[in-house]
């Protein structure tokens, strides 16, 4: 038989008077088992979650009922057997489906959403829910990635199949949800708890509804393949718009790492919408809300009324801070697969360490020392992409080394050999650049206060600066977007708009 959804944890004595569950050796109360979801589409696992969080309002049965039926439902956990052990929290696989079968043709048009839909995955997510419900960790997992399913029933021939590879999205053409969760189970060996499945219309409607996400962005973002043209800047972005946002791929030469990156910006920017506005203390608001987002998404019959209820109690507080993300750690690029094709290979140490924190309820980031002093300014390009000669102006000895260290120690790709300027009695500090490289230098003069820009044409790529005798300190950096690298764990209130 399928194993039954475990409910959230509840307050020590329910609103029936039953007492507290014991506690046995381990200290532990005992758990009733769980179930969990999936996502595709940048916009797939963007609005998942966006559902996760909308329908977690403490408003109670009156408002929340008959919601409940507005969700298609799908047998995503019939059967299972030698499932993973259950741990604390709760984990939600999010899928994301095409679905512009269900958008207009107008918005296909203007929203560059052509083509026939695939009723397929690009995007999948886990969200851990912490116990205590203080934290989400969304794991993002590349949909190009090297899996294995397990034994199966391919659904759409009835054909027996036997454990094969296959690139992780097309686990969802060949058995639908059930052999999604089975596989992505048996490669994290994290026990999924809860299935949610959305596509284009869901993450469309979920945005306005809110009326609209705030995105910011240090550089302009132009995409010819989804329309996708922001300026740098601050923008509120509305349904059609958001989506060009998350689903872009051709905007620089880390498609899919920097898509995901974006999609984690948007979920963080999303989430700080639905817990600022006021909308989850607002029942007729959220029911609209809910009313016309949850009518165009899949989820497992476990998660209804009750589950939205005890999300909601647990999570009036969640904030962007509350909440970490990251792309599963890849240790091979451009694995190539006999039948499948090239795929994206887990780091089996890295990767182990994501799931090992999943299953144990544990933060995805490594404790980090709370930095001394002010906070790092934020720039638009990452200190490691800046090459510096540093030249002391001056007739001080050492000062060259002592701002080269100074910048090194910051971040900045310095040439570690600094040497002496032609001029010796330079009083501002001076950062010469060659025009092409105008952002760089701008990232560059923020480190060190008071300094001149100086435009040199054909300069190159590397930038100089001219220590001068007023130069005081280095001030330190940090880029305005998270690091691209897979595995790497950003907070949401890293990257939400002015909380940085």
């Amino acid at each position: 038989m399928p194993t039954p959804p475990r409910s959230p944890r509840v307050p020590a004595a329910t609103s029936r008077g039953v007492p507290p569950p014991q506690r046995g050796a381990s200290g532990r109360p005992p758990r009733p088992p769980v179930r969990r979801k999936r996502p595709r589409w940048a916009v797939r696992a963007v609005t998942a979650l966006s559902v996760v969080v909308l329908a977690s309002a403490g408003i109670g049965h009156a408002v929340l009922s008959g919601l409940g039926s507005d969700i298609t439902r799908v047998d995503a956990f019939k059967d299972m057997k030698n499932r993973p052990r259950a741990g604390d929290g709760m984990n939600v696989l999010l899928v994301g489906t095409d679905g512009r079968d269900r958008i207009s043709e107008e918005e296909r048009r203007k929203y560059r959403l052509g083509g026939a839909p695939c009723h397929c995955t690009d995007t999948i997510m886990i969200v851990h829910l912490s116990e205590d419900r203080e934290r989400a960790s969304v794991v993002s997992l590349p949909r190009d990635s090297y899996a294995e399913t397990p034994d199966h029933t391919d659904r759409t021939t009835g054909e027996q199949h036997k454990g094969h590879p296959v690139k992780l999205n097309a686990a969802y053409a060949e058995g639908g949800p059930q052999l999604t969760i089975r596989t992505v189970e048996k490669m994290t060996r994290v026990k999924i708890d809860h299935y949610l499945e959305v596509d284009f219309t869901s993450f469309m409607k979920t945005v306005d509804v809110l009326g609209g996400v705030q995105v910011c962005t240090a550089e302009p973002l132009k995409d010819s393949h989804t329309g996708l043209d922001l300026p740098a800047g601050t923008h509120t972005l509305m349904g059609g718009q958001a989506l060009q946002y998350v689903r872009a791929r051709h905007l620089d030469g880390a498609s899919d790492l920097s898509r995901m990156k974006r999609q984690q910006r948007f979920l963080a920017a999303l989430i700080d919408r639905a817990t600022s506005s006021g909308l989850l203390l607002n029942p007729l608001k959220f029911r609209d809300v809910t009313q016309a987002v949850l009518g165009s998404v899949r989820a497992d019959k476990g998660f209804g009324t009750d589950e939205m209820l005890a999300l909601g109690r647990a999570m009036r507080n969640f904030s962007p801070s509350s909440s970490e993300f990251t792309t599963v750690p890849i240790g091979q690029m451009g694995y190539a697969v006999k039948g499948v094709g090239s795929t994206l290979k887990w780091d089996p140490a890295e990767s182990e360490r994501i799931f090992d924190a999943l299953r144990e309820d544990e933060p995805l980031a490594r404790p980090r020392p709370k930095p001394k002093g002010p906070a790092p300014v934020r720039v638009p390009v990452d200190p490691r992409q800046i090459r510096v000669q540093v030249e002391n102006g001056t007739r001080t000895p050492g000062l060259g080394k002592r701002v080269d260290d100074a910048l090194a120690a910051t971040g900045f790709s310095t040439t570690k050999v600094p040497r002496n300027a032609t001029d010796r009695a330079v009083e501002r500090t001076v950062v010469a650049f060659d025009p092409r490289w105008d952002r760089s230098a701008k990232s560059l003069a923020a480190a060190l206060p008071g300094s001149e820009l100086r435009p040199v044409k054909g300069q190159g790529p590397t930038l100089k600066v001219i220590a001068g005798a007023g130069f005081e300190k280095v001030a330190r950096v940090r880029p305005a977007d998270p690091p691209q690298e897979s595995g790497t764990v950003v907070r949401g209130d890293e990257v939400v708009c002015g909380k940085q």
